[in-house]
């Protein structure tokens, strides 16, 4: 079963939450060097700022800088899925 959008969850009503979860890098999209960073345990992550946000995200506008060469993790969570319900704050 397909989760579907949620009535009133869009991204563009978020204030971004999913930007805050830690996002390994698994694949090759692309990500310019100065957006990865490499963990603990030897892996490559994308880079966070201080206060936890991904450093890829636009704080203006809450959009991503990179979103043609964003994580194939980012590309793969879904609007309105569980996981994206679980982080969700809306804008206000």
């Amino acid at each position: 079963m397909e989760n579907l959008p949620t009535a009133g969850v869009t991204c563009s009503s978020c204030r971004a939450s999913c930007c805050r979860l830690e996002v390994m890098l698994v694949t090759d999209t692309g990500v310019p060097e100065r957006y990865i960073a490499t963990d603990a345990w030897g892996g490559q992550v994308m880079a966070r700022l201080a206060d936890g946000w991904c450093a890829a995200l636009d704080r203006d506008t809450l959009r991503c800088r990179i979103y043609a060469q964003r994580p194939w993790i980012c590309r793969e969570f879904a609007m309105g899925s569980d996981e994206c319900l679980a982080e969700y704050e809306p804008r206000g």
